[in-house]
């Protein structure tokens, strides 16, 4: 048997909210609920678990997830429509702009949970 990554669980202010907002963003369906947790199913079949806990013991993380251009396109729209802060990199040193690596487009924004989510249209080091 290969070895693939099946769920990861990220916490969150409001495990709802924070499931529903990376849906929306990039138009995938919610899981049912299972316990704590609100699963988002992504098209390789991993799902980002997510679990309401209180706000002092979340540990900021980074999640990058890779699409096609024309989902980018609709995500970045509805980042803007929803007047979400972005940027260019995972410092934020180049706000309102996304970045051209590898040939590719990526931008990384917040979730409601304070994690830091990026998309990108090609891996790194393609």
């Amino acid at each position: 048997m290969s070895v693939e990554l099946n769920h990861t669980i990220i916490h969150s202010r409001d495990n709802r909210e924070s499931a529903e907002f990376l849906a929306d963003l990039l138009g995938l369906e919610i899981g049912p609920e299972w316990g704590p947790f609100v699963p988002v199913v992504l098209a390789n079949g991993v799902t980002p678990d997510f679990a309401t806990i209180p706000e002092a013991s979340i540990t900021r993380q980074h999640y990058a997830f890779l699409i096609s251009e024309a989902e980018f396109d609709t995500a970045f729209d509805r980042i803007r429509e929803l007047g979400i802060a972005y940027y260019a990199d995972p410092h934020r040193k180049l706000p309102g702009e996304i970045n051209h690596n590898d040939g590719g487009r990526g931008v990384y924004f917040p979730d409601p949970g304070g994690h830091g989510m990026e998309l990108i249209t090609r891996p790194y080091g393609g």
